[in-house]
């Protein structure tokens, strides 16, 4: 839906939607200790990929610079405003919240509160002045987008896909059609499959859901019923089902976000790697910036140059010769500006 780690948790107390709010426990600063907050995504907490590891960056961040972190878990989508606000009234000073569908809630919050620094993680930032204004020269100088280029990891996927399939045949379950970084993901591995297999099938199914498994389960049973024999998963615990068929019908998975070998326990015998955005990692650097430098704006590219992307080691294989050199070559390629995700296919195109 639209655009990559096992660190060891401190404690949280979760907030459900309509819930009251109590502090995860932190290190004690010698200083007043920063208040972050994080607002996930519509789904659990524990998805064993977005919103999960998001909040462990915040954890981390907050660790970091002896702050302390709480976490609201939206239920619905009508929610995002309240559980935001909830922030702004308790006096939070950062306020991350999580994925694309959140982001105009973000922006108004932001606008409305200059004192606090928002982060949004999968939220590209462009507030226009006015009508002309194609620099977003309207942007908010309290909120930065950590963004990131999902086609680059999804090609490196699709490259992994094409070599291990017998049949010709893969497969990707995605959430959300409206979310740009599900649909980048997805268009980045059909465009690195067909590099390597032109002739390549790619069955695409967008359940529209995020926190559904059965629906995962039922879309990659589908696709296995039409010869899929990977399947690559861009759905939150939706794809958690559809990776679970796949270990089911004894074919390759793929996850995504994260290294989901680690993640997700009960599909480890058939994910051979993941297609990964370092949340993590982009959650917590970015709360280390704002302790640092102070408020924070505009879009932090989270992409192959910086290592914000990438691809977790191969898994329960060994690897066809030459695919090792394919996806070398395929990062290096994205490093140097030579080789873009976003073709023949572009990222946005909805099939």
């Amino acid at each position: 839906m639209r655009r990559p780690y096992a660190i060891a948790l401190i404690t949280m107390l979760v907030l459900a939607s309509c819930g009251t709010a109590a502090p995860a426990t932190s290190p004690t600063p010698s200083g007043p200790a920063l208040k972050i907050g994080m607002v996930t995504d519509i789904g659990q907490l524990e998805d064993k990929s977005f919103n999960e590891f998001s909040w462990k960056g915040v954890q981390d961040g907050a660790a970091a610079v002896g702050g302390k972190a709480e976490v609201i878990v939206t239920k619905d989508t009508a929610d995002y405003k309240t559980n935001i606000q909830t922030f702004v009234d308790q006096g939070y000073d950062v306020i991350v919240t999580v994925g694309f569908l959140i982001g105009s809630d973000t922006t108004a919050a932001a606008q409305a509160n200059p004192k606090i620094q928002f982060f949004g993680i999968d939220q590209f930032v462009c507030v226009a002045a006015n009508a002309d204004d194609k620099e977003c020269k309207g942007n908010p100088p309290n909120y930065q987008g950590l963004i990131f280029t999902e086609a680059q990891p999804g090609y490196l996927a699709g490259i992994v896909a094409a070599s291990i399939s017998k049949t010709g045949v893969i497969g990707t379950v995605g959430g959300q059609s409206n979310v740009p970084p599900v649909v980048s993901y997805i268009n980045g591995y059909k465009n690195g499959a067909a590099s390597v297999n032109p002739a390549i099938k790619v069955l695409v199914n967008y359940t529209e859901s995020f926190n559904s498994p059965d629906k995962g389960e039922a879309a990659a049973k589908a696709m296995i019923g039409q010869k899929a024999d990977v399947i690559f998963q861009v759905a939150g615990l939706t794809g958690a089902g559809a990776l679970r068929a796949a270990c089911t019908a004894g074919i390759w998975g793929i996850g995504v976000d994260v290294d989901q070998y680690l993640s997700l326990a009960d599909a480890q015998k058939c994910i051979v790697t993941s297609a990964e955005k370092r949340l993590q990692a982009a959650a917590s650097l970015g709360i280390q910036r704002f302790a640092k430098s102070g408020l924070q704006a505009g879009n932090f590219v989270n992409d192959s140059k910086n290592d914000g992307i990438g691809l977790s080691e191969i898994r329960n294989m060994t690897a066809p010769a030459g695919m090792a050199d394919k996806v070398k070559a395929a990062l290096d390629g994205m490093k140097a500006g030579t080789l873009d995700p976003c073709k023949p296919i572009a990222c946005d195109t909805i099939p």
